[in-house]
C-alpha cells in the first residue's frame, strides 16, 4: 500500500478496536544501508517501544528488495533503531518495482526468496520476528506452493498470501482456495490477503483457506468500520450496522486536518481524494461524493463538500455468515 497506508492513516483505522498489528509502507531497499531518517519516515513509530499506533497497535517494518546482503544489513539497521518486526514484500505487482528486481518480481524464482528470507533471518538473530508477503506466482500458479515454502525454509515465522498471481493484479476473483493448499503444506501461521471488502468476504475467505487470521489492505481503506465489524462479529456473534457515511466522512476531515499541519493544500486535496476514491468499492453514497466534489481543488470546498447534506442511498439487506 505504498502512497497510501502512512503513520496518520494507520493511526485513524486503529482507533477502533479491531487490527491485532499493522505493517509500514515498504522501504525499498536496493545495494547499500539506509540512514535512520528514512526508516523514522516510513515509521515514526520507532519512536515508540515498542513500535505502535498511539492506540497501542503494534507496528513491523516491511522491507522491499532482491540483493540479501542489502536486507540483511537494513533489517540490522531497522532492528537497532527499534524495529520489533521485520516483513519483506514479495508481492507487490507493480511494474516499476518489478522492472527493478522488487515485489512479486522474486516469485519466479523460489530460492531467491529464500535467499532473501534467510539472510535477514540471520542478520536480526532471533531478536525479533521475520515475517513475508507472497502473492500466488507471477504470471502464473506454478511456483505458488514451492515459493511459500521457501519463506518458510529460510526462517519466516508467519506467512501473509495475496490471493492473486502479480499478472492478475486486483481483478476479482481472489482464490482462497489456493491459500488453503499452501496451509495444509507449511507449518507457520498462514495470513489470507486479497479481495476482503466485506463481513461475507472475510467469512469466504476463511472458510475457503482454512486461515484462523487475514488481512486488510485496501478493504480497509474503503470501509474503516471494516476491521471493528469484523471483531465485533468474532466476540459477539452479532453484526454492526454498516459504516455510516457521516463517519467515514469524519475519518477523511480529521486525516485532511492533520495532514495540513505540515503539507500544502494542495497536496491534502489529492490524498484526500485517493483515500475518497477507494472508498467507492462497495459504497454508493461514497460513490457520488466522489464524483460531486473530484473536480474540486480547493481543500476547504472539498471538506464542505464531503458533509454537505445528502440523502445517503439504503443499505442493502444482507444475510449474517453462517
Amino acid at each position: 500500500m505504498e502512497g497510501v497506508i502512512d503513520a496518520l492513516t494507520r493511526d485513524l483505522l486503529t482507533r477502533q478496536p479491531g487490527f491485532d498489528w499493522a505493517v509500514t509502507e515498504f522501504v525499498r531497499v536496493v545495494d547499500a544501508r539506509l540512514p535512520p531518517r528514512v526508516f523514522h519516515k516510513h515509521c515514526p513509530e520507532l519512536l515508540d517501544c515498542p513500535p505502535s499506533t498511539p492506540s497501542g497497535v503494534p507496528v513491523a517494518l516491511q522491507l522491499l528488495g532482491s540483493d540479501p546482503i542489502a536486507l540483511a544489513a537494513n533489517a540490522r539497521q531497522a532492528v537497532e533503531l527499534g524495529a520489533s518486526a521485520i516483513d519483506l514484500n514479495f508481492g507487490c505487482p507493480a511494474k516499476l518495482v518489478n522492472r527493478h528486481d522488487g515485489g512479486a518480481s522474486l516469485l519466479r524464482n523460489p530460492s531467491r526468496v529464500q535467499a532473501a528470507v534467510a539472510a535477514v533471518y540471520r542478520a536480526v538473530e532471533g531478536s525479533v520476528p521475520v515475517t513475508a508477503k507472497i502473492r500466488l506466482g507471477f504470471a502464473d500458479r506454478r511456483l505458488a506452493l514451492a515459493c511459500a515454502m521457501a519463506a518458510e525454509d529460510g526462517g519466516a515465522a508467519q506467512l501473509t498470501v495475496h490471493a492473486r498471481t502479480r499478472d492478475e493484479g486486483y481483478r476479482p476473483p481472489a482464490h482462497w482456495e489456493w491459500i488453503g493448499r499452501i496451509r495444509c503444506r507449511l507449518r507457520i501461521p498462514i495470513v489470507a490477503n486479497g479481495e476482503i471488502w466485506t463481513l461475507e468476504d472475510y467469512w469466504k475467505a476463511r472458510t475457503l483457506s482454512g486461515c484462523q487470521d487475514v488481512m486488510l489492505g485496501r478493504g480497509a481503506l474503503a470501509d474503516p468500520g471494516l476491521a471493528p465489524r469484523i471483531r465485533h462479529w468474532q466476540s459477539t456473534g452479532n453484526r454492526l450496522p454498516e459504516t455510516p457515511w457521516q463517519a467515514r466522512a469524519d475519518i477523511l476531515t480529521e486525516f485532511a486536518s492533520v495532514q495540513r499541519r505540515t503539507l500544502p493544500d494542495r497536496i491534502v486535496t489529492s490524498l484526500v481524494k485517493q483515500w475518497l476514491h477507494h472508498m467507492q468499492q462497495g459504497s454508493d453514497d461514497a460513490r457520488q461524493r466522489f464524483h460531486s466534489v473530484k473536480r474540486i481543488n480547493d481543500l476547504d470546498q472539498l471538506l464542505e463538500g464531503l458533509h454537505c447534506d445528502r440523502q445517503a442511498a439504503p443499505a442493502a439487506n444482507v444475510s449474517e455468515p453462517a
